[in-house]
């Protein structure tokens, strides 16, 4: 300066965090959804890698090793199933086929449900009227023998799951997406692109599903516990996956007949299943509290 004094020292320009910021930030601290992460991460590892890495493969049998227990000698670590084959690959290819079957179903969900209800939330009208009674109407039916008489009529499928699961879960998601559009196409950042001349799909593209993702994300964490719930409920009734191919409600099936005589076909399986439930659950509290703006 002239007079010879130096400028005092800029202070560095405070950055703000963003919502998905602030939320991730939230959710690296809470301890139950962290430790969630961890264990389901390395059961989905476990579950894509250990079938190739195993010693043996998941629909070889041993005549010789029927229905015996864990036998790290011989390396069955889960022991053997009525024919022979290990237990324990068999479990990791239904953990698996499991997840796949809830990935996709709840993929279908998504698209179908984010689509619907915010096509219906947006247009409002006698639009919105035709389309949400048509949702009180699905939802009417018994969604479970909805999907058993699809899989009954058209065989047992795994692509024809996938679609049927992913058909009948996005009722509750288009319901979820139209309320929260109701509320967005009223803020003013949509006004001002409707008063720019923005056509209807574009804004409901670019300004409302962009907006939803935090509600969305919440309830993917709670669809896909809950497919795979059904997903094994449908394999219990043997209405799931074919042989060889196996899910951990065709391992829990098997194993409940056997319960008695050879228990460890029940429990190792059902362990893995309440396992993935159980961290689910816990990642989706977590990512609930964490995009709560009440608590931020």
């Amino acid at each position: 300066m002239t007079n010879g004094t130096q400028a005092p020292d800029m202070a560095p320009p405070v950055r703000g965090r963003s919502l998905w910021q602030d939320a991730l930030r939230r959710l690296s601290h809470n301890r139950a959804a962290v430790a969630a992460v961890v264990v389901l991460a390395l059961v989905v590892l476990l579950a894509v890698v250990g079938p190739w890495i195993a010693p043996h493969a998941y629909d070889e049998l041993y005549f010789d090793h029927v229905a015996i227990g864990p036998d790290l000698d011989a390396g069955f670590l889960f022991g053997t199933d009525t024919v022979g084959r290990d237990l324990f690959v068999r479990t990791l290819m239904g953990a698996r086929i499991s997840i796949l079957v809830a990935l996709a179903a709840t993929s279908v969900s998504l698209l179908i449900g984010i689509l619907y209800g915010a096509i219906a939330g947006f247009v409002g009208g006698r639009v919105d009227n035709l389309m949400m009674r048509f949702v009180d109407i699905m939802y009417a039916l018994p969604f479970m023998f909805f999907v058993i008489i699809l899989m009954v009529v058209f065989g047992r499928n795994i692509v024809l799951m996938f679609l049927a699961l992913g058909a009948v879960e996005w009722l509750t998601m288009a319901r979820i997406v139209r309320g929260q559009t109701l509320t967005l196409k009223n803020r003013e950042f949509v006004e001002a692109a409707v008063a720019s001349g923005v056509t209807r799909p574009r804004i409901i593209l670019r300004h409302i599903i962009p907006n939803l993702l935090g509600p969305v994300a919440v309830y993917i964490t709670l669809t896909i516990p809950q497919v795979i719930l059904v997903e094994s409920f449908l394999s219990f009734l043997g209405l799931g996956v074919q042989e060889p191919l196996t899910s951990l409600g065709v391992l829990i099936s098997e194993g409940a007949d056997e319960m008695e005589t050879a228990p460890w076909m029940l429990i190792f399986p059902a362990t893995v299943l309440a396992t993935m439930l159980f961290c689910f659950n816990f990642i989706g509290d977590g990512v609930r509290d964490a995009l709560d703006p009440k608590d931020r």
